[in-house]
Parts: structure tokens; C-alpha cells; sequence
């Protein structure tokens, strides 16, 4: 049987793109992935298996469909579940083909059990049961100092929340101590270090209140903070605690728990430390409110007794006048003396803030800083000097091993080497003809000399 004509090659016909299946398979995988980046799907789990190596895989199907799937590790260690067959899940995955055998599969990111959302549930469970256990109560939460001395954040070092709490606290308040307690704030680890961390914290006695915080995230991401180990520990915390999680728009169990509870980790920083411009301004007011106070009573008391005097001239009894101007002259002295008296004490607790401002003034940061910096000048000068002595010991001990083994050390213990004519080395006397001019080269010289016969 013979093809017609119009298909036979050649025949007017385009050539052929022939394809192997390695690169056809790696082709649908690319229009796959790119066509279906990342999709939600929902479905029953079959075939669940997890071997050594960690890594999860699965059947996910329906009453009409299947499709493989893949969790590689180390997302497939991540889950709050243990996934069994039968077990309804949505699960987020791309879509992709296994090349070496052509199989159509999905690489899984996130699973989850499928309705509601199990970390949803799970939190609206906790909520509830600590409530009524009583740890949201507002009769116990705790009022916050006005001006702490020492504040102690956990969370993690390398965030951006501890930035941006240092920067705030920086900028309001300089005279505050603030210790960063570092913890991972995300995964598995994160709950028992934050506790461990909370006990620690409140057992030391070193900080007036604490803050709990971290950036903003998913559920998933904030779920350390909706920990029940971490409710109880904020709970049995003796020192007040803050909670800062995430942005506004966040809630967790340890907002609710803790003493008090911030939109956001600068809003806590701002809640936690005056503004001391602010401060000093409501100082300088109240010096200027006091004054203004004394200046008023002062004058009253001064018409008050100007009236009196009226009065005691008006009826002229001379020894009653002069005691009660002698009464009145040393009420006078009193009130001038309690009133200096308080404007010096308003005038030295405003000096001492001042001097508390000076002493935290990058200008003796600085000082500081160029004095250490002079000491580490003075110690790398004295390791410099103390390794090129080393390395000048070193040297000597190198050239007296060289010359132990130099050919001139040899000439100095009475030895001699000779050249021919040409300043060719002479091994043998074979072969050296009689009145051939040689060279003896010896440790202090040279010497000429001629091949003669006995």
C-alpha cells in the first residue's frame, strides 16, 4: 500500500520538526508551568506515601478525576497535620509534568484541610477556650510604667519590626534601655524560644515591660503568636507585657492575652516611651503655670495687706499695727522664700534633665569611640612588631639551615671544587689530559692551576 502522492516527502510538503520524547516532555512541561503558575485545588487524598527521604506524595482526586501529586521537603516538614488517605485538603500547587516518565503531576507548596481552614478554626477554638479561662480579662491586665527605664523586645534580630522599634524609641525617648531578646518568630521553633524567652525575661527582674513583636504576614506566618504555650507564658508573665503583631489590620492570641495591645511594632515604640520634646515643652509650661500661680497669690496677699493697712491706719491703734506689720513682713519673707524655694527646685530638676539629655549627645559618643579606636591602633601596632620579630627569627633560622647545606659551607671545612677550562664542573679525573689548565675555586678564593704526570 502505497501513501498518495500529496504526502509522500518532498511533495510540496514543509519539512518535518521531528521531536525525541525528552524534548517534547520538556516542552509541554514549560507551556504547563507558564500557562498554570500556581493554583488552589481541592480534593480527597489517596496513595499517601512518605518516604525516607521526607518528601510527601499523594493522589489527589475526585468523584470523576485524579491527579499525582509531589511535597518535596522541606515545606512537606511544615505541616500542622499529618496527611492520611481519605482526608478532604486544598492544597496550592503548580502544575507541571514529570519529565522522564510523561507523567502530568503537581508540585504541592501549602496544604491544608480543606473548609473553613484549620488554622481559622484552630485559632477561634483557642480564643474561645482561653476566654473563658479568663486571661482576657481586663481586670487583670496590668497598667503600663509612664516612663520605663528598660524594655526588653523579643523578637527577631534581623527584622524589620526591631528597626523600626529602635529607631522610634531612639527618636522619642534616648534615656531608655533597650535590650533586644532575639527569638524566631516563624516555624516550628518559634513558640518554645518565645516562651523560653518570656520566662527568662520575667524571671531576671531587669526590665519594667516587655514587648512582643514581629512584622506583618499571613495567618500561617503570625501563627507562633496564636500559640497556646506563648498565651499562658504572656499570661504568667510578672512583668507587664506589650503585643505587637503584625500591621493593624492583625489579631493573635497574644494581643489579647497581653497587658496591652499595638496596631503596629512603631505604634507600640511610640506607646511605650514619651516624646521628649513633647515632655519638655508640658515642663516648660508648667514652670511658666507655677511662676504665673506665685506671682498671682503674691499679689493678692500684697493687696490683702495693703487693704489691712488701710484699715489699721484708718482706726490707729500704734501697738497693734506695729506687731501685726512685723506679722505681715515676716509672712512677706515666707512667701518670697517658698516661692524661690520652688522655682529652685523646678530650676534643678530641669537642669538634671538637661544634664541626662547632654550625657546621651553623640558628641560623647564619639569620645568614646575615638578612645577605642586608639586603643585598637596601639594594639595592632604592637602585633605588627611582635610578628616581624617573629617572622625576622624565622628568616635567621632559615638562612643558618640554607648555609648548613650550601656548597660554600662545604669549601669552608677544607674542601675545593674544580672548573676546566670552559668553568664546566670537574666530576672524574677520566678523560683530563695532561697540561690542561684547570681552577680550584676554595672558601676565600681561586686558584689557577695545571694538570701534570707524576
Amino acid at each position: 500500500m502505497h501513501a498518495p502522492d500529496d504526502f509522500r516527502e518532498g511533495a510540496g510538503q514543509p519539512p518535518r520538526h521531528i521531536l525525541t520524547p525528552s524534548t517534547l516532555n520538556r516542552l509541554v512541561r514549560g507551556l504547563l508551568e507558564d500557562a498554570l503558575p500556581l493554583v488552589w485545588i481541592e480534593g480527597e487524598l489517596s496513595n499517601v506515601a512518605r518516604p525516607a527521604s521526607g518528601h510527601l506524595y499523594f493522589t489527589l482526586k475526585d468523584s470523576a478525576a485524579q491527579v499525582r501529586c509531589a511535597m518535596f521537603k522541606p515545606k512537606s516538614g511544615w505541616l500542622r497535620f499529618k496527611p492520611t488517605d481519605g482526608m478532604h485538603v486544598l492544597v496550592r500547587a503548580r502544575v507541571g509534568l514529570y519529565e522522564p516518565r510523561g507523567e502530568f503531576q503537581l508540585v504541592a507548596e501549602h496544604m491544608e484541610p480543606a473548609g473553613e481552614g484549620a488554622l481559622q478554626r484552630e485559632f477561634e477554638r483557642l480564643k474561645a477556650q482561653l476566654d473563658a479561662e479568663g486571661l482576657f480579662a481586663q481586670e487583670r491586665k496590668r497598667p503600663l510604667p509612664r516612663f520605663a527605664r528598660r524594655i526588653g523586645v523579643i523578637t527577631s534580630a534581623t527584622g524589620a519590626a526591631i528597626r523600626d522599634v529602635l529607631s522610634v524609641m531612639a527618636r522619642r525617648w534616648p534615656l531608655v534601655e533597650v535590650d533586644v531578646l532575639p527569638v524566631p518568630v516563624q516555624g516550628r521553633e518559634a513558640p518554645p524560644a518565645i516562651v523560653a524567652m518570656l520566662r527568662k525575661a520575667a524571671a531576671c527582674g531587669r526590665y519594667d515591660v516587655l514587648l512582643l513583636t514581629r512584622g506583618g504576614g499571613s495567618l500561617e506566618d503570625l501563627w507562633a503568636f496564636n500559640d497556646e504555650q506563648v498565651a499562658r507564658a504572656i499570661h504568667a508573665s510578672t512583668t507587664p507585657v506589650v503585643s505587637a503583631v503584625g500591621h493593624e489590620i492583625d489579631f493573635s492570641i497574644a494581643d489579647f492575652v497581653a497587658d496591652l495591645r499595638a496596631p503596629t511594632p512603631s505604634a507600640a515604640a511610640e506607646l511605650l516611651v514619651p516624646d521628649i520634646l513633647a515632655l519638655r515643652r508640658q515642663l516648660e509650661q508648667l514652670h511658666r503655670r507655677v511662676a504665673a500661680n506665685h506671682e498671682r497669690r503674691l499679689q493678692a496677699r500684697i493687696q490683702r495687706i495693703d487693704h489691712l493697712l488701710v484699715r489699721l491706719q484708718a482706726q490707729r491703734p500704734q501697738a497693734r499695727l506695729a506687731r501685726d506689720r512685723d506679722r505681715l513682713q515676716r509672712l512677706h519673707r515666707q512667701l518670697l522664700a517658698c516661692r524661690l524655694a520652688q522655682v529652685t527646685r523646678k530650676t534643678v530638676h530641669l537642669d538634671r534633665v538637661y544634664a541626662r539629655l547632654l550625657a546621651q549627645h553623640p558628641r560623647q559618643r564619639l569620645a568614646m569611640l575615638k578612645q577605642q579606636l586608639e586603643q585598637h591602633v596601639s594594639h595592632l601596632r604592637r602585633m605588627t612588631l611582635h610578628k616581624l620579630e617573629r617572622e625576622r627569627l624565622n628568616l635567621q633560622q632559615t638562612a643558618r639551615a640554607m648555609h648548613a647545606v650550601s656548597p660554600l659551607a662545604t669549601l669552608e671545612r677544607g674542601y675545593a671544587i674544580l672548573f676546566d677550562a670552559q668553568g664546566k664542573v670537574l666530576r672524574s679525573a677520566h678523560g683530563v689530559a695532561v697540561d690542561t689548565p684547570l681552577k680550584a675555586k676554595l672558601a676565600d678564593g681561586e686558584l689557577p692551576l695545571r694538570v701534570s704526570k707524576e
